[in-house]
């Protein structure tokens, strides 16, 4: 559980986020935070998103369970466990308790890879062991941290992220500051200013028709999975983006199309690559 204390207002953090700012703490216990804009921004396109050999294979053979907002707690906390030792998170309880009331209204979101313990392979005891959560608002998504816990789980995440987010139709995945993992899944780093333009775009209204809300996602919207499922109601109205109605859709299509949910994902990377 979070500790008590002050959230960050939810208005004022999604002011912050559509002007391309973002809160940091020092600390777990840090009861302040610091706003950040970058200088060079990371985002990754959505279209280059690089699917190697090996994580392909990985998605095809169906390694984890992925879901979309079934433990978005469980997956700040881990984001928050430091990775080493001596390490401190930015992660503070402050914040934490900040992006959990925002996935109750919505606007942020989790990706869960889950693994079987008893190798049973009917969940009936899964582990999480890989994940990451974000930022969701019109056609954009920013991504705030993953963890993982076994080889490629996090990886994994972030394929079934892309391929739920061209589902709902968003264009823009920020990633916040660029690291050599995420250069080496397709990440490239911009300016602010840039940044900020991409931003705005994505931001404005757009007919449903174009947008590609109006497409599977949109039929998909009552079926998404979590918090603030349905409540997109087009683009560009200030609304969630709508990331559970896109996975919901990326799961139905796979469904239609007769394949696993992971072997789709991997030939839809490997069509547009």
């Amino acid at each position: 559980m979070h500790a008590p204390g002050k959230i960050i207002d939810p208005q004022l953090l999604m002011l912050a986020y559509r002007s391309g700012i973002f809160p940091m703490a020092d600390s777990r216990d840090d009861p302040e935070v610091f706003w950040v804009e970058p200088r060079l921004r990371a985002i990754l396109p959505l279209d280059g998103f690089r699917c190697s050999r090996s994580l392909a294979r990985t998605l095809r053979r169906g390694r984890f369970t992925v879901t979309c907002n079934a433990a978005f707690t469980a997956v700040m906390e881990a984001c928050a466990a430091p990775r080493r030792e001596s390490e401190e998170t930015w992660i503070s309880e402050r914040i934490a308790s900040s992006y959990t009331a925002l996935h109750y209204e919505g606007f942020a979101h989790s990706i869960e890879c889950w693994q079987d313990e008893d190798g049973g392979g009917d969940g009936s005891r899964r582990r999480l062991v890989g994940g990451l959560y974000g930022v969701g608002f019109d056609r954009v998504f920013c991504g705030e941290s993953m963890f993982s816990v076994v080889p490629d789980a996090s990886k994994v995440a972030l394929a079934w992220l892309v391929a739920a987010l061209r589902e709902a139709g968003a264009e823009l995945l920020d990633c916040q500051f660029m690291t050599e993992h995420l250069a080496s899944l397709g990440a490239i780093e911009i300016s602010q200013a840039r940044y900020l333009t991409l931003l705005k775009r994505a931001q404005e209204p757009r007919p449903r028709d174009q947008s590609g809300w109006a497409g599977a996602a949109g039929a998909a919207a009552g079926a998404g999975a979590g918090a603030g499922e349905g409540l997109a109601e087009g683009a560009g109205t200030g609304a969630p983006l709508a990331l559970p109605a896109g996975f919901a859709a990326l799961l139905a299509k796979a469904a239609g199309s007769s394949s696993s949910p992971g072997n789709f994902i991997a030939q839809s990377f490997t069509q547009t690559s």
